[in-house]
């Protein structure tokens, strides 16, 4: 079909789904976030709808100027690129409203491991990790930081320095031993 035959507001097929995928909060459950985290998503919205919307509206803008859109490169690919900033920006917008501060530092027991902890453990094959449990929304594996719901912070969290603990794996029950727990 000729694209003079269809709305400018139909999303091609490669856009992908309409708001950005992310692990979803478990039933009940709250969507817990760092300080850290809390800011880090504040400060990327803030970038999104002060800095990057407007350069990418000002690009769309000068090229629909330009005459035939079908063939405008910059026109196509700005009007993409807004789409997927709004979706992004929706999607912040959406987890910022349901996000609950948890502040690590606050935590008085610091024996165990919960929210927010920086834990240190050794598993079968003597191989020493140190991850941070952290938000859904904030989880970084290149940094160590990985989500509450992961199936080794779930399976660390309420345990002590010393405790050995069962992580479910694809390949069996592995167990994995707490070294460290630091706040």
């Amino acid at each position: 079909m000729s694209k003079a035959f269809t709305k400018e507001t139909d999303a091609d097929p490669d856009d992908g789904p309409e708001d950005d995928v992310a692990p979803p909060i478990p039933a009940g459950a709250k969507n817990y976030i760092t300080p850290e985290g809390l800011a880090r998503l504040q400060a990327e919205l803030r970038e999104l709808k002060t800095v990057e919307r407007p350069k990418v509206v000002e690009v769309v803008s000068w090229a629909a100027g330009n005459g035939d859109r079908s063939e405008n490169g910059d026109y196509l690919y700005g009007k993409k690129r807004l789409r997927e900033i709004d979706r992004r920006i929706r999607f912040l917008l959406k987890r910022l409203e349901i996000a609950e501060m948890v502040d690590p530092a606050l935590q008085k027991n610091r024996a165990q491991v919960f929210f927010g902890a920086t834990v240190t453990y050794i598993d079968q094959h003597d191989s020493e990790r140190t991850v941070r449990i952290v938000g859904i929304d904030e989880a970084r594996l290149e940094q160590g930081e990985i989500s509450w719901i992961a199936p080794v912070a779930r399976a660390l969290l309420k345990a002590r320095e010393g405790d050995v603990v069962d992580l479910r794996t694809p390949q069996g029950i592995e167990q994995i031993e707490v070294l460290k727990i630091s706040y």
